[in-house]
This record gives structure tokens, sequence and C-alpha cells, in this order.
């Protein structure tokens, strides 16, 4: 037998193991496909439809001319008036709205004299948002009552735009809070997701069938330890993100400890449902990495939340990742409490206890 025989021979046989083996093979398929639709089709750097918010102080004409006129950029989405600029900012906060344009009540006067006509409060905690309200500085205004009709175009800028959070528009302070979030899904998921899988492996459920534990104890037993793993990682990534970058924080350490201790719970409980489907450590790593794919992409980590399609937010919103997304830079960087966010809070606490209850029913004390 010659060598290309030899090495044919051991290629065909590695096939056939491939085509057994569903997850791999499963794998092989599936990545590509969803990163190919989730970066030509879900991923978009051009945001579209910020949720934003309007004060109208003036109550006049010129006032609804001018919200139609910024409705109709298609750069925002107008989805709540207030009564005052305390309300608007309050829910900037809480994350209900990422701008809001205060009219002011002189504004007819405003218009006539070529000023500018109100301001954007920006949450300028998302650079790529933030950058997104900029370009709205400058929109002319036309036609608007209580101006002339032959000034086109303003000497001042239309808008003054008020950035909080991160005035000077540093990435980093966007980013290391994100951060934690995609390297919580990734250890999280993957330290439990072969927990009971290496036990398996090691011969060592064998010891566990002899005792009196249940399988709901065992799941629990396995989770806490990796509470604390989660709490040391958050605790690295923030406290260097602080000294190195100079990340401020502007929340409560117990509205941070709550929103942390709902993801490493969600993400656990994910990682221990996949580790009852799994069969080898292989298998839950490529499963975790078919979860942790999606989180880095959709989560609002890379790309702006509001600039994907239905389709891909619907897809986002079942993702643990996107949910601590928001609660952590509501938390860290707008000050924000835990029950200001209180729907994706929830959300968290939900999804683990489904998650735990499936992976308990799934486990089976046995060598089976």
């Amino acid at each position: 037998m010659s060598a290309l025989q030899r090495m044919g021979a051991v290629a065909a046989k590695e096939l056939r193991q491939l085509s057994r083996d569903r997850v791999t093979f499963g794998m092989v398929v599936m990545i590509p496909l969803i990163q190919l639709l989730m970066f030509g089709f879900a991923i978009n750097t051009m945001v579209r439809n910020i949720p934003v918010g309007v004060v109208d102080l003036s109550g006049s004409a010129a006032a609804r001319i001018i919200t139609e006129q910024v409705r109709v950029t298609q750069v925002v989405e107008i989805v709540a008036l207030y009564n005052t600029p305390a309300e608007a900012e309050e829910a900037i906060v809480a994350g209900k709205i990422r701008a809001a344009l205060v009219l002011p009540r002189d504004l007819p006067q405003r218009l006539a004299s070529g000023a500018t006509a109100g301001q954007w409060m920006v949450d300028g905690s998302d650079t790529v948002v933030g950058s997104a309200l900029l370009g709205l500085r400058n929109m002319p205004l036309r036609h608007t009552a209580g101006s002339p009709r032959e000034a086109y175009t303003q000497p001042e800028p239309s808008f003054e735009i008020a950035l909080f959070f991160n005035p000077e528009r540093r990435s980093e302070v966007n980013i290391v809070p994100g951060l934690t979030a995609i390297i919580l899904t990734m250890t999280m998921i993957l330290f439990t997701s072969v927990a009971l899988v290496r036990e398996h492996e090691r011969g060592n459920m064998e010891l566990l069938i002899t005792t009196p534990i249940r399988p709901l104890e065992l799941m629990l037993g396995k989770l806490l330890p990796y509470v604390f793993v989660g709490l040391i990682q958050i605790t690295i990534i923030l406290g260097l993100g602080r000294l190195v970058f100079n990340v401020p924080f502007q929340g409560a350490a117990l509205d941070l400890a709550i929103v942390t201790l709902a993801f490493i719970g969600a993400s656990l409980s994910l990682g221990l449902l996949i580790s009852t489907i799994a069969k080898t450590q292989m298998e839950a790593m490529q499963m975790t990495i078919f979860i942790l794919l999606p989180s880095i992409l959709l989560s609002g980590f890379m790309f702006p939340y509001d600039a994907m399609p239905r389709l891909a937010q619907y897809i986002a919103e079942a993702l643990p990742a996107t949910h601590f997304m928001r609660l952590i830079r509501g938390v860290y960087l707008r000050g924000a409490h835990a029950d200001q966010m209180l729907t994706d809070l929830l959300w968290l606490l939900v999804f683990t206890a489904i998650m735990l209850t499936i992976a308990t029913k799934r486990f089976h004390k046995s060598l089976d």
C-alpha cells in the first residue's frame, strides 16, 4: 500500500467519524452560515431609528414643525413626550431613550433671530449613537413658523448638543463595561458547560451516584464556585478599567452587584443546560462558541442595537448578554439604579430559573 493510499484511508475514516458527530458537523455548517447572516444582514454601522424623547416647552406650531422635521430624518424615532427636561434626563439614565430634544418657551423668537432652536440631551456613553445625533446639530430648519421663509440657513447651529456621561467621547468608556458581558459570557458558560461532562469523562459520576445528593443540589453545588470566579473577573475588569483607562463609576456598588449576580446566574444556568446536552468537553466548547458569537455581534457590544433590523433585535433579546449590556452600562456609566431597569433584570432572573429547571430535569444521575 502506497503512502497516498494510507493517507486516503485515514482521511476516509476521519470523514466518516465527522459525519457521525452531529454537533461538530452542525458547527461546520452553522457557524459560517450564522456569521454570514449576522455580518451581512444584521450588522449595520449606519445608525437609524434611535429612540428619543421630546420636551416641548413652547407648545407652538414651530415646535410641532421642528419635531416632524427631526422625525423624517429617520435618524431618530420619537417614542415619548416629556413635560420637563428633568423627566427626560431621568429617562435617559434609565435607558428608556438615548436622547431628548428640548424646545424652549421662546422658540419662535429664537427662530426669528437665527439663534439655536433648542438643545439635544444625548447619552454620550455610546459613542456611535452620540456621533449619529451630533449630525443633527446643523440640520436645516426650513419653513418653520416664526422664522423668515428666506432664511433657510442659520448663522448658528440649529441645536446645541449636551453629551452626558462621556463628554470627551472616549470609546473606552463604552467598551470597558461592555467587555464584562462578553468575558463573563465566555467564561461562565464555558466553565459550567464542561462541569458535568468532565465528571462523566473522569468517572467521578460513579461516586455521585452512591450519594444521596439530588439533581438540583448537584446543579447548585456546581454553580456556586463559579459565582465567585465571575465576581473576581468583573472586579479585575472594572478595576483595571478605572485605573488604566480612567472609566468613571457613576452608580452604586449594590446595584452593580445585583445586576452582575443576575447575569452570572443566567450564564451559569445556560452552561449547565449545555453540559446536560453535550457528551464530550469538545462538544461543550463548540456549543459555547455557538452562543458566544451572537452575543458579541448582537448584544450591542460592537454594533449599535438600534441599527439592527427587527429580526436581529428579536434574536438579541433572547441572549442574556444583551440585557446585561444595558444593565452594566446603565449602572456603571449613567448611575442608574437596578429598579430603573427592572425589565432587563427580571428577564435575567426568569431566564436563570427556566434554564436551571430544564437542566435539572434533563440531568439523570446515571452513567448512561
